[in-house]
């Protein structure tokens, strides 16, 4: 099948990535289209994860692109960029689950874990031998990770015995592994460790009754004296900035996501506009329709213009905080705007998921929030342009 860029990619910016990688890009989103596509709107009223796909996309390559142990091909982040883009375009929940186990699990091992580690479970979490999630929000700290973590990790010995809760833990009531981070008693900084989920003490149990992402298995993560032996304390985790450096690459990875809702949104308004009639017409050739099309169309090619920056400078090493925590803040608020102009042309039928617009707007809240909230990464790009910093 040939390469054809997204109508909704209106200055052509796919247009810039290589042969090879517009060639997984159409694979994935021939998969997404045939596979997923048609059933994540039952699976999404339901409140299931379809468990199916999952092989599938580890044999894609989905899994693992941003490294060289794991990577099937060279390739950038604007390109890694595009991957997370088609994802969220059909499902966010899907997108999501790419996102914990690609950039939150297996991207803690790559980026500071050791040689030993990352030799040891990079292969096995991107052939999805084994599946990860990603421990550091919890019940009482959530933007104030960095100094409210309460979470203990206490040395013994050659281990460590874990004791706290974590919350909306995504994975995490059928991943192998967990990623906890946790403040160490010793010298109160936050460290990471590779938690088998089979360790006696630890527990996870669904979060019931969300209307945001209801395909992700979000969990309560509870831990009382769970003993980790040393070998899988992360062993480059030595302070919350090693956390940050985690968090600074999948923040921009969520901002290419929220893109990539917007689209789904625009793209199942559009095409009801057309079909739609109403005095006489198609409600496409109403100005006022046009009006919220416009807008959209405007709010997903800056977003886009701004992902593809952030993630050029990640491939150049010149991106920082700052500059992820930027495009995150700015295409998610672009992606609320969005898919409230999609259900607004649908009228009454934006609520119902048979139209292809409720299931984005809904989603889109929980985007809105997770890898930093809007306010949280405004401050951070506050203190970088006036050199204060207004967290408390």
């Amino acid at each position: 099948m040939a390469f054809e860029p997204l109508a909704s990619d209106f200055y052509g910016f796919e247009n810039t990535l290589t042969d090879q990688e517009k060639a997984f890009l159409v694979d994935l989103r021939d998969y997404l289209e045939t596979e997923v596509r048609p059933i994540a709107n039952e699976y999404w009223e339901r409140a299931e994860f379809p468990m199916q796909v999952i092989p599938e996309l580890h044999k894609l390559g989905a899994i693992g692109l941003g490294h060289a142990e794991t990577r099937t091909f060279e390739n950038s982040a604007v390109f890694r960029g595009w991957a997370a883009l088609e994802l969220g375009r059909v499902d966010a929940s899907v997108g999501t689950y790419v996102g914990v186990q690609n950039g939150l699990a297996l991207g803690s091992v790559a980026l500071t874990g050791s040689d030993e580690q990352r030799a040891e479970w990079l292969p096995r979490l991107a052939s999805g031998e084994t599946l990860g999630a990603f421990g550091l929000t919890e019940p009482f700290s959530g933007s104030d990770s960095a100094q409210g973590l309460r979470t203990v990790a206490t040395p013994d010995g050659d281990n460590w015995v874990l004791n706290g809760a974590k919350r909306w833990i995504g994975n995490a009531t059928f991943s192998d592994i967990t990623v906890i981070w946790a403040r160490s008693s010793d010298d109160n900084q936050v460290k990471g460790f590779i938690v088998p989920t089979s360790t006696p003490g630890y527990t996870a149990t669904k979060i019931e009754g969300k209307q945001s992402l209801r395909m992700v298995q979000n969990a309560d993560i509870t831990l009382e004296n769970v003993v980790v032996p040393e070998s899988l304390r992360l062993q480059r985790a030595n302070s919350f900035k090693d956390t940050a450096k985690v968090l600074r690459e999948t923040r921009a990875e969520v901002a290419w996501a929220a893109v990539g809702v917007a689209i789904g949104a625009y793209e199942a308004a559009l095409a009801y506009a057309r079909e739609r009639i109403q005095f006489g017409k198609p409600i496409a050739s109403h100005q006022l329709i046009q009006d919220l099309l416009v807008k959209s169309m405007g709010n997903i090619t800056a977003s886009i213009a701004m992902c593809v920056r952030v993630s050029e400078m990640l491939d150049r090493g010149e991106q920082r905080d700052e500059h992820s925590a930027l495009a995150k803040a700015y295409a998610t608020a672009r992606m609320r705007e969005t898919v409230a102009y999609a259900r607004e042309i649908l009228g009454g039928n934006g609520i119902v998921l048979d139209y292809n617009v409720a299931r984005f707007f809904a989603d889109a809240e929980a985007l809105y929030s997770y890898e930093g909230t809007r306010e949280m990464n405004t401050l951070i790009v506050g203190r970088a342009l006036t050199g204060f910093g207004a967290f408390v």
